[in-house]
């Protein structure tokens, strides 16, 4: 699946406000737009034996990040599967219609939740994370 942006699969305000509508959105919506991180998180989780990254991007000179994935070797994971990292941020950079920065994200899930102001798993209307493995495992990685 080619890479495709975050941006084109922003919550509705009644997906923000209610976490069960949230929740049953498809589930590339719900990687895309309110759960990439939980993804990303996954991902490295299903591979430890490779040394997977998390990275986010966030508008150039923003404080706030608005969408993480998985990196390893130059390749990206995301709601759209395995892309070469630079097609992901261009696609994400296109529709956002602006420049954007890549940061490479260095602590916990927790962490990252509370300095990104991102939901942890036990905030969501149900576990996210047996749903994000089970995504993980949809698609096959680079390597294989």
């Amino acid at each position: 699946m080619a890479a495709e942006a975050a941006g084109a699969f922003r919550r509705t305000a009644i997906e923000r406000s209610d976490q069960r509508i949230a929740w049953e959105r498809a589930d590339q919506a719900f990687f895309a737009a309110g759960a990439c991180h939980i993804l990303a998180w996954a991902c490295r989780e299903s591979y430890p034996q490779r040394s997977i990254e998390v990275a986010a991007v966030r508008p150039a000179g923003a404080l706030q990040v608005f969408h993480a994935y998985a990196v390893w070797n130059g390749w990206a994971f995301d709601h759209s599967g395995w892309n070469p990292e630079p097609q992901l941020l261009a696609v994400n950079a296109d529709f956002e219609g602006h420049p954007l920065e890549r940061v490479r994200i260095t602590v916990d899930l927790a962490e990252f939740c509370a300095e990104h102001h991102h939901r942890g798993p036990d905030q969501y209307w149900r576990d996210p994370l047996p749903r994000a493995r089970e995504y993980v495992g949809r698609y096959h990685p680079p390597w294989a």
